[in-house]
């Protein structure tokens, strides 16, 4: 049933490796289920039930992912598009969550016809090749970055910048550098599942430091929203449907663009994109993306997108859809088991995404470097990624130099011209960005 399903051997892959990348690729994401539910908590939403809306929201966007995309990639409340929701909709510009999540429905509604349409599909594969292998590695190196602020390795310094931690040696950080050892340890001598093997030994030596705790609270799954939108306040005035408009749009972009390099650095990762630059069922993926944020918005979650962290199933061997549905089940158990899941510390998770980011890099070394016109945006990408802690303003940003530089260098007719599109509506977007 499952080989008729997802094809398990023709992608050199079996059961049980599968079920350990999904396993892994849940413990890794599994913190969204604990941050999601904080961060919209500030815009007026009820923790629980935010929990209960991304659990769900998220596993039927991973089972929509592995049983018709039959790719390795699950979903859940995007991180970067929460905060907007709260901090700058909700607290920032005064509006109800109720007003919120309608925006979040239409962006949904937006996408689903863009996908339908072929529209998203055709942005993934304008994005020259070399550019490809930018995102692929800025992504690793970007989630990297994340493990190791999260795990309190680095942390802000005075003048903005991030720092080693002065007490790296102690709580958090300490737990997550023999993490790191151990995973790598276990990587290196081959054994399977090395990643959430690893995982699990960093949560338990937590103990004694302080860092794994019981995380208490009920074992009864809490009941999501439904349908809590505004939309006669969207239409109350004019000033308010512009803002509207303006939100959809921000939402769109963020999520349109975090997506795409997702799917593309996770995909490099498995091997599966064409010779041409496609990805495979790549129309498929995005639908679940589209299907997944319109549901969540329909339960009380923010937008729902392919996460980065996926790329750690895919490190342990997930080839095909079976890992996605995998990870689908496991956010459906954590309903059941939240306080488990919840005492799961970020100094475990970190190793696996600090050595992800190893592992994904390695696209780097194929970019064409003796060619400036080339290597300057798949630089600028990478860089943009870290430093401005976005992969939509990475790919924005790589994508404007390479059209740029291409065209000032007499080499315009080496572009697509659904690369001018894509440009052109980043430049759009830097236009609106100005004028608001």
């Amino acid at each position: 049933m499952l080989e008729k399903v997802f094809r398990i051997t023709k992608h050199n892959s079996t059961v049980r490796t599968e079920i350990i990348a999904g396993i892994t690729t849940f413990m890794t994401m599994a913190y969204i289920l604990a941050v999601n539910p904080a961060i919209l908590s500030d815009s007026g939403m009820e923790f629980g039930k935010v929990f209960a809306a991304t659990a769900i929201a998220s596993a039927i966007a991973s089972f929509v992912m592995g049983f018709t995309a039959n790719l390795p990639f699950a979903l859940s409340a995007g991180m970067g598009l929460n905060a907007v929701f709260s901090y700058t909709v909700c607290i920032g510009m005064g509006y109800s969550y109720q007003w919120a999540l309608s925006a979040v429905f239409c962006e949904g509604l937006v996408f689903i016809i863009l996908t339908v349409t072929n529209i998203r599909e055709a942005i993934v594969t304008s994005i020259p090749d070399n550019l490809k292998k930018a995102i692929g590695s800025g992504v690793g190196l970007f989630i990297a970055y994340i493990g190791l602020k999260n795990s309190g390795i680095i942390i802000a310094d005075p003048s903005n910048l991030t720092a080693l931690n002065p007490e790296w040696y102690k709580g958090a950080p300490v737990v997550a550098i023999i993490g790191i050892i151990i995973t790598g340890f276990l990587l290196a001598i081959n054994v399977r599942g090395a990643l959430l093997i690893g995982m699990l030994i960093t949560t338990l030596i937590g103990i004694p430091f302080g860092v794994t705790t019981y995380a208490g609270g009920s074992f009864t799954p809490p009941a999501p929203y439904f349908c809590e939108f505004a939309f006669a306040e969207i239409f109350s005035n004019q000033k308010t449907l512009l803002d509207f408009i303006t939100v959809v749009f921000t939402f769109l972009y963020f999520d349109m663009f975090d997506t795409v390099g997702t799917l593309i650095a996770c995909a490099g990762k498995s091997n599966i994109i064409r010779e041409d630059g496609s990805i495979p069922n790549a129309k498929k993926a995005l639908l679940a993306d589209a299907i997944g944020t319109t549901v969540g918005s329909i339960l009380g979650t923010s937008t729902v997108t392919t996460f980065v962290e996926s790329s750690a199933g895919v490190a342990e061997g997930g080839r095909t859809g079976l890992t996605a549905v995998v990870t689908g089940i496991m956010f459906v158990i954590s309903l059941f088991l939240a306080p488990l899941f919840g005492s799961i510390p970020s100094a475990a998770t970190a190793p696996a995404l600090i050595i992800v980011g190893v592992m994904m890099i390695s696209p780097i070394k194929s970019i064409d470097f003796d060619d400036l016109t080339e290597a300057i945006p798949a630089f600028i990408t990478i860089i943009f990624m870290i430093c401005a802690s976005s992969i939509s303003d990475g790919i924005m940003f790589g994508v404007l130099f390479y059209v740029i530089i291409k065209m000032l260098s007499g080499k315009f007719r080496e572009l697509h011209f659904t690369t001018y599109i894509v440009a052109a509506l980043f430049i759009l977007k830097l236009i609106v960005d100005v004028i608001a």
